[in-house]
């Protein structure tokens, strides 16, 4: 028995993961030599290239390794908290959380 999917089942998950990887950027230095890590010559300008779903496309030159990090990795939006936090007020009653009432408020 050989496990074949049809041909038209993995051209749909082809598309799928070519989809959601477009737009996808990186950094790649501009100096001489092979591409290193990110963290060898940080000085170096950055070229800023996109992924189309078939290949790597420039769309912009930075200065150095901490633009080129800026542009990629911005920071995450601060969110403000509300300024009162609308809750119910505790009423009458003996919950399971609620401070036991004294021995003169049960008998009334």
């Amino acid at each position: 028995m050989q496990d074949d999917e049809p041909l038209e089942e993995w051209a749909r998950r082809r598309d799928a993961r070519q989809a959601a990887s477009k737009g996808r950027r990186r950094a790649v230095p501009l100096g001489d030599g092979p591409h290193r890590g990110a963290h060898v010559d940080p000085d170096a300008p950055r070229a800023i290239e996109e992924w189309t779903g078939t290949e790597w496309m420039v769309v912009g030159v930075v200065e150095d390794l901490a633009a080129a990090k800026a542009l990629l990795y911005p920071p995450p939006p601060v969110q403000e908290k509300p300024a009162e936090w609308d809750r119910p007020a505790m009423g009458k009653g003996r919950g399971r959380h609620r401070k036991p009432s004294s021995a003169e408020d049960r008998d009334q």
